[in-house]
């Protein structure tokens, strides 16, 4: 290849989004006529609120979303994302520390944009979100894995935490309710991080974009509460894709300190300008209205998760721990490899070969663990239906014996 068609070294080292690539496997197998249970997207099955997409259609009407808007977003989404903070989260944010994204992606991106030079680090509490460490990577920066299994409840360890810091340390991800674990962390984890960083000039990026799916009594701990003083060096990362079932409108944000929103903003200007105002004002809707449809959704996630959760650990070989966050389920799947699967007597040696398997033979999605920065799992998601939930189910345990 003629040194002129080469890509960048930058696009290069980063790996392609393996959630978003099962995904579309599932979704052109079922284009071609295949019967695909999909567990791979984190995607709500249900429909976005009446009431927020009766205010897209307004908004489509209204001549003032018809023009370019301020590029940190809507001024009244902006105020109602402040007040949802303060409401939500128990301290005040104002909406100078908004800035509103094409999605909670955007938001990722341009945080690591602002703050890391090359070389810089950036612990990553593993298993991790599978876009964490190659937006990273992509700011020049490197990512720092710190493992936490299921005999942690994948809680991840302060002192294995300060053992992989070193003076090119500049920030630390929390993720809480966790994605791809569902674990909730504790408020003294939380509190005991946010401590750290405080004390060595960390930064702190919160995503808090699954805040609202709790069960059997856990409770999202913010580190902004736990820690105020820790305010000054923190950036939430947040959305409306998981809470009001809204994946597609691509509208988050980030509320940080003031020089750093007037960063992002900056970056926002050249990258993308203004999200687009329709889905704004449907954020706006969502954001500022109740959240009872969410406590709805949020009890049929509940019912899905205990029946997923019961049907995997009824499969020998695989370990399932009770998430109490987000929707996804983390089994350890070490138990099936290197033994035949299946009709074929199909043998695979990785939870990455389980997942193809599984996928090509039972027709049944979901994301491996490698995605995750975790061999030996596999990610389920149950935001689908329950009568989808069941016969995936079915099908792994059948294959699997």
């Amino acid at each position: 290849m003629a040194q002129w068609q080469t890509f960048s070294d930058r696009i290069n080292h980063v790996a392609p989004s393996a959630t978003l690539a099962v995904d579309s496997k599932a979704k052109a197998m079922k284009a071609a006529g295949l019967d695909v249970i999909g567990f791979g997207a984190g995607e709500p099955d249900f429909p976005t609120p009446a009431y927020v997409v009766d205010a897209a259609e307004a908004a489509c009407r209204d001549p003032r979303n018809y023009k370019y808007t301020p590029t940190p977003g809507l001024p009244e989404l902006r105020e109602a994302i402040a007040a949802k903070v303060t409401r939500d989260s128990g301290y005040e944010a104002t909406a100078d520390q908004v800035v509103v994204t094409n999605g909670g992606k955007q938001a990722v991106y341009e945080t690591f944009q602002i703050l890391l030079n090359d070389g810089d680090e950036v612990i990553i509490p593993t298993p991790y979100w599978t876009s964490y460490p190659e937006a990273v990577k992509l700011a020049g920066g490197t990512p720092v894995e710190v493992f936490a299994g299921a005999d942690r409840g994948f809680e991840p360890d302060i002192e294995a935490i300060e053992a992989a810091r070193t003076e090119r340390t500049k920030a630390i991800i929390i993720t809480s309710p966790n994605n791809p674990t569902g674990a909730v962390w504790s408020a003294g984890t939380i509190r005991a991080i946010g401590e750290w960083a405080v004390e060595h000039h960390v930064w702190v990026i919160s995503d808090e974009i699954y805040e609202h799916l709790n069960y059997d009594g856990a409770k999202t701990a913010y580190v902004g509460v736990e820690v105020p003083e820790c305010r000054s060096q923190l950036i939430v990362l947040n959305g409306v894709a998981k809470t009001y079932a809204m994946p597609g409108w691509r509208v988050g944000w980030l509320v940080a300190p003031v020089e750093v929103a007037k960063a992002a903003a900056k970056l926002q200007g050249h990258l993308s300008s203004n999200v687009s105002n329709v889905p704004q004002r449907a954020a706006l809707a969502a954001v500022a209205g109740p959240l009872d449809e969410v406590y709805m959704m949020r009890s049929a996630f509940d019912a899905r998760r205990r029946a997923i959760v019961t049907a995997l650990n009824q499969i020998e070989g695989v370990y399932c721990p009770t998430p109490t966050g987000a929707f996804y389920a983390f089994p350890d799947v070490k138990g099936l490899l290197g033994r035949p699967l299946g009709p074929n007597g199909t043998v695979v040696n990785s939870s990455s070969e389980l997942a193809a398997a599984l996928l090509d033979e039972a027709h049944v999605a979901a994301v491996p663990g490698e995605a995750f920065g975790a061999p030996g799992y596999l990610r389920f998601s149950y935001a689908l239906a329950d009568d989808q939930l069941a016969e995936g189910m079915r099908r792994f345990q059948q294959w699997a014996a």
